[in-house]
């Protein structure tokens, strides 16, 4: 064997082995048993023992083993999430504030991100994280498809999803998407456009699906008849070839699309064609993403704000977690409508 590569249990490259609980015991005057419940904050240990033993924790530069930590808490303290589609903006930004907002709280995340919301693979993945030791479990879950997966999942650890729906299965936390569309839509009728047109989202997004009610309810309570609905995919092509609808459709003057990614595409078109924003269609978009700000025009769109939805949802998978009593509350994260210049009033000649 080469010396330079040292046999199992000889000092390892760099410094000494790392310390084990019977070190610092030793190095304290205690028993192991003594240690752990220092490091478990025990109150039945005496203060100057408990001293003696952060005092060789720190000489030794102790670190605690996270199995051992959960052989004794019963804990593992990690989380698991079920995603999917991460390449899209919301879901993205989702789980990101879930990762953040469990991180801070001194939470490790897995991850399992899947092709697909139904049924069996959502279920299989829940298993899979229960059998990993996941203290808790967060389902990102906006499809429609999702929905009927949630009421056939059955867990040993509390499960909370994320924009999951109506569906009163699991706690759900959620943007409120109902009252961001309807701000969108009532501030470009409150500038006095006579309507407003829809691109919307996937026929598959419960997100998509509660933004187009709210435009449509709000348009109604107005006693404006909602013109004919424009379905996208969320991508910026797909409001680029949508907009040609809306160009030769006479009297279009404003448009509230379902994600900023297809304002975008309707920008692009509108400026090649040669009418301006606001001037001649006013747009409101929806997500703002970090881009909205340096369109051209900067766009008006409302934003959902995901470290919040992160902190909440962790809030109440860890109140379940630790309380150990499961709940079916519903929490809704407030949208904001943020004003640029890609809105504005119509002009009195039209």
């Amino acid at each position: 064997m080469d010396d330079n590569s040292p046999p199992e249990g000889r000092i390892k490259r760099g410094g000494r082995r790392a310390a084990v609980m019977v070190d610092v015991a030793k190095l304290a005057g205690v028993s192991y048993q003594t240690v752990s419940r220092v490091l478990h904050d025990s109150p039945h240990v005496h203060r100057d023992t408990r001293e003696r033993v952060l005092d060789a924790i720190r000489q030794l530069d102790y670190r605690p083993s996270s199995v051992a930590q959960a052989l004794v808490t019963g804990r593992s303290r990690t989380l698991g999430v079920v995603s999917f589609d991460t390449t899209h903006y919301g879901p993205a930004s989702t789980l990101h504030g879930l990762e953040a907002a469990a991180h801070d709280a001194g939470y490790g995340v897995s991850v399992v991100s899947l092709k697909s919301l139904s049924r069996a693979p959502v279920v299989d993945a829940v298993k899979g994280l229960c059998d990993q030791g996941a203290d808790g479990i967060m389902i990102i879950a906006p499809l429609r498809s999702a929905v009927d997966a949630l009421r056939h999942v059955t867990s040993d650890v509390p499960v909370v999803a994320v924009e999951g729906g109506p569906d009163d299965s699991v706690p759900v936390v959620a943007v409120d998407q109902h009252g961001g569309a309807a701000a969108a839509t009532r501030h470009l009728l409150d500038l006095g456009h006579r309507a407003v047109w829809h691109i919307a989202g996937s026929t598959e997004s419960l997100e998509a699906e509660q933004r187009i009610y709210a435009w449509r309810s709000t348009l109604e309570a107005a006693g404006v008849e909602p013109p004919p609905l424009l379905r996208g995919d969320w991508s910026a092509r797909s409001g680029y070839e949508l907009a040609p609808q809306l160009a030769r459709t006479p009297g279009v003057t404003a448009v509230f699309v379902a994600n900023d990614q297809m304002a975008l595409g309707v920008l692009r078109y509108l400026h090649e064609i040669g009418r301006a924003v606001p001037r001649d269609i006013s747009i409101v978009g929806f997500d703002d993403i970090p881009e909205a700000a340096y369109f051209t025009p900067p766009l008006t769109t409302v934003r959902q704000d995901f470290s919040e939805l992160g902190r909440r949802c962790l809030h109440l998978l860890l109140g379940q977690i630790e309380s150990g009593r499961r709940s079916c509350s519903r929490v809704v994260v407030d949208a904001e409508l943020v004003l640029r210049k890609s809105t504005a009033a119509i002009p009195r000649n039209r």
